[in-house]
């Protein structure tokens, strides 16, 4: 009789996710923050949102991945800052309410597991809770042979946040002649790395224009609520898959478009080279990455230069980048 067929045999090893876990523990003790009820191994995880003393609290949630950005990473052999990807496509969904992140969650699923990987990719999203100044209060590690291909791995996130209902940011008070200011991204943060991914060769990729490309999402969260609390900011527009044409038009009123001045930012060489090598026209380039603008907000126009002068000490670029007109949609021109 042959020797029995274990789970290990299978292609799974508890042993393994078990010393992931030991690994994780102190990186989640990093991101602890008042509230934090629980410690990370548990089957679930605790929160008491009534340390914020908010008198009428509602929970904002979110979830998002990084898409074929992990190509890039393994291309690179470098896993430690897709995991700030992964919580900036997520917290920065959720301040465009207003709200604070509170925790955030991972679901990280391979076809083996790499000890060593899987912990680089944590310290990243442990980092990216430190910079959002949420708690990484748990997530899953799922290990499935022949799904994924050996170590290849895919990453999900969840963040939670927390807004008093009086100052919920929902685009109502947005009127005709309001400014667009746009925050300077970092590069492509983690949208459009299909088409990068085209026009970019694989020695590319693995080079100067793939470590440029690997550049990790800029985080929002803390600038923009500091900016809340000296400001009024009537809506704001993560610029993220469907670039200015689709993110823009989901938090303004009825009958209220904008219109984008081309030339009012800077645009970073990867996106001019992407242009450069794809020949495709504005309206596609602006629908497809954020062209330089991670954040849109919009404000009263006797406020603008104020904001971007405030952004400007906390060391991000801005600009007066467009303005609220009647109609709908999106012009950039």
């Amino acid at each position: 009789m042959g020797s029995a067929i274990t789970y290990k045999k299978a292609g799974v090893d508890i042993d393994a996710g078990n010393a992931l876990v030991e690994r994780i523990k102190p990186l989640a003790k990093s991101t602890r923050i008042p509230g934090l009820v629980s410690s990370i191994g548990g089957f679930s995880a605790l929160f008491d949102p009534s340390v914020y003393k908010i008198k009428n609290p509602l929970l904002v949630s979110t979830t998002d991945g990084v898409g074929t950005k992990l190509e890039l990473a393994r291309l690179q052999g470098k896993h430690d800052t897709i995991g700030i990807d992964l919580v900036g496509m997520n917290v920065n969904d959720l301040i465009v309410t207003g709200a604070r992140p509170i925790f955030f969650l991972d679901y990280f699923a391979t076809g083996k597991l790499n000890v060593n990987e899987a912990a680089a990719v944590i310290r990243g999203i442990a980092d990216g809770c430190r910079q959002a100044g949420c708690a990484l209060v748990g997530g899953e590690t799922a290990e499935m042979p022949g799904f994924y291909q050996n170590s290849e791995y895919d990453l999900a996130g969840f963040a939670v946040g927390i807004v008093d209902r009086k100052k919920v940011i929902d685009g109502s008070k947005v009127k005709i002649g309001d400014v667009v200011i746009g925050l300077a991204s970092s590069g492509p943060h983690s949208n459009g790395f299909s088409l990068i991914r085209k026009v970019f060769s694989k020695d590319e990729l693995r080079g100067n224009w793939g470590k440029l490309a690997l550049t990790p999402t800029r985080i929002y969260v803390k600038p923009v609520l500091s900016a809340l609390e000296k400001f009024e900011i009537k809506a704001m527009a993560h610029i993220t898959g469907g670039g200015f044409y689709d993110n823009i038009p989901r938090v303004l009123p009825e009958n209220a478009g904008v219109k984008v001045k081309l030339g009012s930012w800077h645009v970073p060489k990867i996106f001019q080279e992407v242009v450069r090598r794809s020949r495709l026209g504005i309206k596609e380039m602006h629908r497809t990455f954020n062209m330089g603008i991670g954040m849109a907000l919009v404000v009263n126009e006797k406020d603008a230069e104020k904001i971007i002068h405030y952004f400007a000490k906390l060391k991000i670029l801005s600009w007066q980048v467009g303005r609220i007109v009647k109609g709908r949609g999106v012009i950039v021109s």
